[in-house]
């Protein structure tokens, strides 16, 4: 009775929070909304996609995007649906990517013990899908340049993407396809990184390793992000805060030194306030933080024209 007691403290603690900060719902419409396994042997319905583009200004790029929450649940609408807004508001497509996760009641009410529900590789196997979903149909959605931004537990879902493109985590279900895995850029934005002491964000560790696997030193070592830059990773927009209460601000301090190491053309930038959590946001945050999408669109603009170059 005590367990059960505290369960529900506990999911009552991480619930009520979320909703006490939430913001008005954006007015959005999306353009299609897919489930991206429908058909396939992974039976996953609630993996879904949605589409949402420029009515005007369209710059030819896309970009997937994965909320954040602690690889439990999903900030929709801050870290989602105002992301995709703004985004649009610049002339970029956005593709709400909602992935498998553990949920917030399998967390607290420790069911997770015997019903462990989705864990790696299932989160990464979702972007991965949706990379190629989107590239299949990219004369479609008029894109010539795609680029996945990712908050929080979102950003290291992101990273994944950036640093085991080689690996096809849809082929372990059967799933082929002729597209790349590979992105054009990735953008996390205050991410989780590690995996292992004394900086690891022990939530996002144990949803995605799942309760029998998380004292695993090989899957500790083999999803802390900084220790697997590939020499082709591609660009990365990385922003967090050094006040950031809920993931350590060392997290991007060890991606960002992993990349100058291996060479990848990156920009980082620390705010010293403006906490965690705050997205495409006008209210969240600090104003010094909020500043992070006009860097960004900055940032974009000048790897797009290298992007062209390249291609010529």
């Amino acid at each position: 009775m005590r367990e059960f007691v505290r369960a529900v403290l506990i999911l009552a603690i991480s619930v009520l929070p979320l909703q006490a900060r939430a913001e008005k719902a954006v007015s959005l419409s999306a353009t299609e909304k897919v489930r991206l396994w429908e058909g396939t042997s992974v039976h996953s319905k609630d993996v879904t996609l949605e589409t949402f583009l420029p009515e005007q200004g369209k710059s030819g790029v896309g970009v997937i995007i994965c909320p954040g929450g602690s690889y439990c649940w999903h900030d929709y609408e801050t870290e989602g649906r105002r992301v995709a807004k703004w985004l649009n508001d610049n002339g970029i497509a956005a593709f709400l990517l909602k992935y498998r996760v553990l949920g917030k009641y399998q967390f607290a009410m420790f069911t997770r013990l015997f019903f462990p529900g989705h864990q790696h590789p299932d989160m990464i196997s979702d972007l991965q899908r949706a990379i190629q979903y989107v590239r299949e149909n990219s004369e479609r959605f008029g894109i010539r340049t795609l680029g996945a931004m990712g908050f929080s537990a979102g950003g290291h879902l992101v990273m994944c993407a950036a640093e085991f493109a080689d690996t096809d985590f849809p082929a372990l279900s059967g799933i082929s396809s002729s597209q790349s895995r590979r992105l054009d850029f990735v953008a996390p934005i205050y991410p989780v990184v590690t995996m292992k002491p004394p900086y690891v964000h022990k939530r996002s560790r144990r949803a995605l390793l799942g309760e029998y696997r998380i004292h695993s030193k090989v899957l500790q070592d083999s999803l802390s992000l900084e220790d697997h830059v590939p020499a082709n990773c591609p660009p990365v927009f990385l922003v967090n805060c050094t006040d950031d209460p809920v993931v350590k601000y060392q997290n991007s301090v060890l991606l960002d030194s992993a990349l100058t190491v291996r060479g990848v053309n990156h920009k980082y930038i620390r705010y010293e306030n403006g906490g965690h959590g705050f997205g495409a946001s006008d209210t969240k945050g600090s104003e010094l933080a909020r500043g992070w999408k006009k860097e960004f669109l900055l940032w974009l603009e000048e790897e797009l024209k290298v992007l062209e170059k390249s291609q010529y």
